[in-house]
């Protein structure tokens, strides 16, 4: 009998096909942590993405690197969304709570229990993708001309902490409804 997570078998890509099942892991992570949480186990991930658990662990040493390599997708189609000139600070904002949405466990794994370079350096990416949109939020009246890019962060990761924890079946709606409390403080209205 399947356990969850499981996929039908692949055949063996071999070291050829080591992008492939990086890639594979990546995507299967992201689906087995937002059906199961962040607590399922991560040989779940393994047996979706068709692949044995030295794979696994030849990309992803632990779970937390396997969080990050979902993260730094996510960001990287953040920063492809901000490079696009018609991209509003709306779209951004918008794309990032799909994103927390549906990544419900990523928050509490990016969490890193002691200073950890690679985290700092997405968040330094974070900030430079948050602030370019923010920059002309503030420049058409959109947002207060006080508020800091700092600021904007702090409030997403209240709304992602919370959501994290929420086991409402209306997550989208109530990222909506956090979204419009956060979006009021900011004089976005």
């Amino acid at each position: 009998m399947a356990q969850p997570g499981q996929k039908a078998g692949k055949p063996n890509r071999g070291p050829g096909g080591a992008a492939g099942n990086r890639a594979a892991l990546i995507t299967a992570a992201r689906e087995v942590f937002a059906e199961f949480g962040v607590h399922a186990p991560i040989s779940w991930v393994a047996r979706r993405a068709g692949v044995g658990q030295a794979v696994l662990y030849r990309h992803f040493p632990d779970r937390q690197s396997l969080g990050m390599a979902v993260f730094e997708e996510n960001l990287r189609s953040l920063e492809e969304l901000v490079a696009r000139p018609d991209t509003t600070f709306d779209d951004l904002i918008q794309t990032m709570i799909d994103q927390l949405v549906s990544s419900k466990a990523f928050f509490v794994i990016m969490q890193p229990t002691a200073p950890d370079v690679r985290f700092a350096a997405m968040v330094d990416r974070m900030t430079v993708v948050l602030d370019s949109k923010l920059v002309q939020a503030k420049a058409t009246g959109a947002i207060r001309a006080d508020i800091a890019v700092e600021d904007l962060q702090l409030g997403l990761d209240m709304m992602a902490a919370y959501l994290s924890l929420s086991d409402t079946p209306d997550r989208a709606g109530v990222a909506q409804r956090l979204w419009r409390l956060l979006r009021a403080g900011l004089g976005g209205f």
